[in-house]
């Protein structure tokens, strides 16, 4: 296991506990695309110092709202909770991107938010 792997684990597992990564996947199609993104975006991304995980959760969840990447702004809405932002916080993530990010994706986004932040 490299550095960054282990980091990148460490840092999933905190962002998201009780999730455990499927790693080594079946050697399908596309089977190595998690282990490059525990490697590099939770190991050396999310792993840096200069942003606490609070600020990098702002960061975050802004460029997935502008993305109108939701399947990736759901699980990152739970990471922001687990980073301390308050719903009311998120809420207001979602009200400022859509005057840079328009109002269908921050839509979306608020459907998404909406509906992890009701689950039990």
């Amino acid at each position: 296991m490299t550095d960054a792997r282990e980091q990148g684990l460490q840092v999933f597992r905190e962002l998201l506990p009780g999730v455990e990564p499927a790693l080594g996947g079946d050697g399908g199609f596309g089977g190595e695309l998690l282990e490059i993104g525990i490697d590099n975006v939770f190991g050396r991304l999310w792993g840096r110092d200069g942003l606490s995980r609070r600020d990098r959760s702002l960061v975050t969840m802004g460029i997935l709202i502008a993305m109108r990447a939701t399947d990736e702004f759901e699980s990152h809405v739970n990471i922001a909770r687990n980073n301390g932002l308050t719903e009311d916080e998120i809420a207001e993530v979602i009200y400022h991107s859509s005057g840079y990010a328009g109002f269908p994706n921050a839509n979306a986004a608020m459907k998404v938010a909406k509906r992890v932040l009701e689950e039990p």
